[in-house]
């Protein structure tokens, strides 16, 4: 039989591996709660980088379609361009 000194010991033992067991966890716990919280914090900064990513987009079409709608019609005016040049020629070759 065992001796109640080498239980004493025994018992004495696996409250300390109980305690050391006991403490890696809370240091386990308190890491992953940091880490879900730094987590929810990107997520959460990730919606708002989208939302204003977006917002920026929306901007810069409607900028780039007010751009468009000022341009030249180059085509419109290389085409009056070489109207008014043929008249000037007609109406120098009358003047004359």
């Amino acid at each position: 039989m065992t001796t109640p000194e080498g239980s004493a010991t025994v018992a004495v033992e696996l409250e300390r591996l109980r305690g050391t067991v006991a403490t890696g966890f809370a240091e386990v716990k308190g890491s992953l709660a940091v880490l879900m919280a730094r987590s929810e914090r990107n997520e959460q900064d990730l919606v708002r980088l989208r939302d204003d990513t977006g917002k920026e987009i929306t901007a810069l079409k409607t900028e780039v379609e007010a751009l468009k709608a000022r341009r030249w019609p180059l085509g419109v005016l290389g085409a009056v361009t070489g109207v008014a040049g043929v008249a000037t020629a007609v109406v120098s070759l009358f003047v004359r």
